[in-house]
């Protein structure tokens, strides 16, 4: 495993698929790199590809107001994605891109070591969880897996386009809340 700075140079000149080629700025991460929360996302859009942020967009800005509601602290999560580069016209990450990407965000997750996974939205729990598992039918439910604490929600950008999902996710991090609370009275 890289150490922080180490993984940092790696992403910044990796080109082991395509969207390494296209990108304007790697997108690594934002938060407390000792955060007990990690959330992970599916890849930078337009305004991540350009800050060098993930999570900066609408979505973003709706996840930032999810969380300040739920009162879950800056301090306590670091947001990532399964992918560091723009995938053209905000497409899914091909299976390929994935893969030669998700020894970067291993290696997050094994420096930052959170207690609490959150998978936000299929392409995420597809990476984290299960190929075959539909978000749908197990979102908001916990998965206990090599120590962590998994929770499959929504992309905030699901309920930008699909208001019904509001309640749901909001639901799902609270109960992330919860066990941050649990976790930090233990």
């Amino acid at each position: 495993m890289l150490n922080w700075d180490e993984l940092v140079a790696s992403c910044s000149t990796c080109i082991k698929c395509q969207l390494g080629s296209t990108r304007k700025k790697i997108v690594i991460g934002r938060g407390n790199i000792n955060a007990p929360i990690m959330m992970i996302g599916e890849g930078p859009g337009e305004q991540e590809d350009l800050q060098g942020l993930p999570f900066v967009g609408p979505a973003g800005k709706l996840l930032d107001l999810l969380l300040e509601a739920q009162m879950i602290k800056k301090e306590d999560y670091y947001i990532a994605n399964i992918v560091k580069c723009r995938p053209p016209g905000n497409r899914v990450p091909l299976d390929e891109e994935a893969e030669r990407c998700l020894p970067f965000l291993r290696n997050q997750v094994y420096l930052i070591k959170p207690k609490i996974i959150v998978c936000l939205g299929s392409t995420a729990m597809k990476y984290i969880i299960d190929k075959e598992a539909k978000i749908t039918q197990i979102r908001g439910q916990w998965i206990e897996r090599k120590g962590y604490w998994i929770m499959p929600t929504f992309h905030p950008a699901a309920l930008l386009r699909d208001e019904s999902k509001k309640l749901l996710m909001w639901e799902d991090i609270k109960k992330v809340k919860q066990r941050l609370d649990n976790i930090c009275q233990n």
